[in-house]
């Protein structure tokens, strides 16, 4: 496993996986993610409002929806004290407003607080970069557990 992958394997190891988001639609799935991260305690009960809120306000302003069945619903918020993140599948699809048009499966979510604001950045690049592959996205899709999950991003361990 190269550097990069080791490092991604690391943030991984704290992110929140969930195999099955049942929401319908783009407000459901915020609202699940927000959920999510509290029932995990990445996110305290008393900002699960302010959470849900800073990723409605992002999502206002461009859409997280990208392509190939993957969107990636980001934002800064101060109710948090370092990043979180979440993968999350829908294995029927959400309509989320996606540069291809096409439903998103395949759910990467991360905060971080305002005054950090380049640490989900380097994340979301990671994650993307391996989610360009469209092997790595079929096996996450097929992904049962959270440790399959991080398999199917990168790769066996060594």
């Amino acid at each position: 496993m190269n550097e990069s992958l080791k490092d991604l394997a690391e943030l991984l190891s704290k992110t929140v996986f969930s195999t099955s988001i049942k929401a319908k639609d783009k407000p459901g799935v915020l609202a699940e993610i927000a959920d999510i991260l509290v029932e995990n305690r990445k996110v305290a009960s008393d900002q699960r409002a302010a959470v849900h809120a800073a990723l409605i306000e992002r999502e206002g302003k461009m859409s997280t929806g990208m392509q190939y069945g993957v969107a990636i619903p980001h934002a800064k918020t101060d109710a948090i004290e370092h990043l979180v993140s979440i993968i999350a599948l829908s294995p029927e699809g959400v309509d989320f407003d996606a540069l291809d048009g096409a439903p998103s499966n395949i759910f990467v979510a991360t905060l971080s607080p305002r005054a950090d604001a380049n640490s989900h950045i380097k994340f979301l690049a990671e994650v993307s970069r391996q989610l360009a592959s469209r092997r790595v996205r079929e096996k996450l899709l097929a992904a049962k557990t959270p440790d399959e999950m991080i398999e199917a991003i990168c790769g066996p361990k060594d």
